[in-house]
C-alpha cells in the first residue's frame, strides 16, 4: 500500500494539474453523476464536488479511500479495481479517470466496463502520461542508474496502448463515439528536498525500492537526483501527459 499523505503531497500535486480539463466535459454536459476512477486522495472528487457532482469515488488502495473519505464526505466512496466495478449498467453520466489507465493490467477491458457504467450520450475523460517526457520521476529512474543500483522496474502493460493514435482506435472499438486525445504540457514547480522526500516516502511500485535500500545507498541516490534535478529548480520539471475524451 502507498503512503496517502506522501502521495498526496507528491504525486496527488503533480497530477493535480490536469483536473480542470479532465473536468472539462462533465462541466459541458451538466452531469450530475460522476464517476471518479483511481480516484486516490480525491483530487478530482474536491473539483468535481465543488462543480456540484453527486460524486461517486473508487480505488483499490484502502489507505486512499480512508484520507478521500475523511476529506469529502459530501461524496460516495467504494473499494474497487479495474475492470470489475460494482456499479449497475448505465448508472453515471460522466467518468473521469486522472492518471489510472496507465496502472490498469488490462486497457481494453477496463475501457469496456467503464463503457457498461456510463449511460448512452454520457462522456468519459482518462489521462496518462507521456513515459518519455516525465522528468519529474525519470531523474529517480536516472539517479538510481546513476548510482549502480541494480533496479528491474516494474512491467509496464499499458505501453502497447499508450499514443493517442492506438488510444483513439481502443475507445472506438469498444464503443466510445467523437474519442479523441489531446496533450498536456507544463512545468512542474516543487522544492527539490520536498520533491525526493515525498517520492520516496509514498512509496509506489516504481521507487519503493530506494527507502528499502540501506541507508548509505539512499544517500548515494539522493547525491546523484539532486546534482540531475538541479537544473530544473527554478523553472520547473517539464511534464507532459495525454488527455482522452470520448462519448458513449
Amino acid at each position: 500500500m502507498t503512503n496517502a499523505e506522501a502521495y498526496d503531497r507528491g504525486f496527488a500535486h503533480l497530477s493535480s494539474h490536469t483536473v480542470g480539463a479532465l473536468l472539462d466535459l462533465a462541466r459541458r454536459s451538466r452531469a450530475p453523476r460522476l464517476l471518479d476512477v483511481g480516484c486516490g486522495t480525491g483530487v478530482v472528487t474536491a473539483a468535481a464536488l465543488a462543480l456540484g457532482a453527486e460524486v461517486t469515488a473508487v480505488d483499490a488502495d484502502p489507505v486512499m479511500l480512508e484520507v478521500a473519505a475523511r476529506r469529502h464526505p459530501y461524496a460516495t466512496i467504494r473499494q474497487a479495481c479495474l475492470p470489475d466495478l460494482p456499479f449497475e449498467d448505465e448508472e453515471f453520466d460522466a467518468i473521469a479517470g486522472n492518471f489510472v489507465i496507465n496502472h490498469v493490467p488490462d486497457t481494453a477491458g477496463a475501457l469496456k466496463e467503464l463503457h457498461r457504467v456510463l449511460r448512452p450520450d454520457g462522456t468519459i475523460a482518462l489521462t496518462w502520461w507521456k513515459s518519455d517526457e516525465m522528468t519529474a520521476t525519470n531523474v529517480f529512474a536516472d539517479a538510481i542508474a546513476a548510482a549502480r543500483i541494480p533496479y528491474e522496474p516494474p512491467p509496464r502493460p499499458f505501453t502497447a496502448n499508450d499514443t493517442p493514435a492506438r488510444f483513439t482506435e481502443l475507445l472506438r472499438e469498444t464503443g466510445f463515439r467523437e474519442a479523441a486525445v489531446d496533450t498536456v504540457r507544463w512545468r512542474h514547480q516543487v522544492d527539490l528536498d520536498a520533491w525526493w522526500t515525498d517520492i520516496v516516502q509514498a512509496g509506489g511500485p516504481r521507487f519503493r525500492m530506494i527507502a528499502d535500500q540501506p541507508e548509505e545507498t539512499v544517500e548515494r541516490i539522493k547525491a546523484h537526483y539532486t546534482r540531475l534535478a538541479q537544473p530544473y529548480a527554478h523553472e520547473g520539471f517539464p511534464v507532459c501527459a495525454y488527455l482522452a475524451h470520448a462519448t458513449r
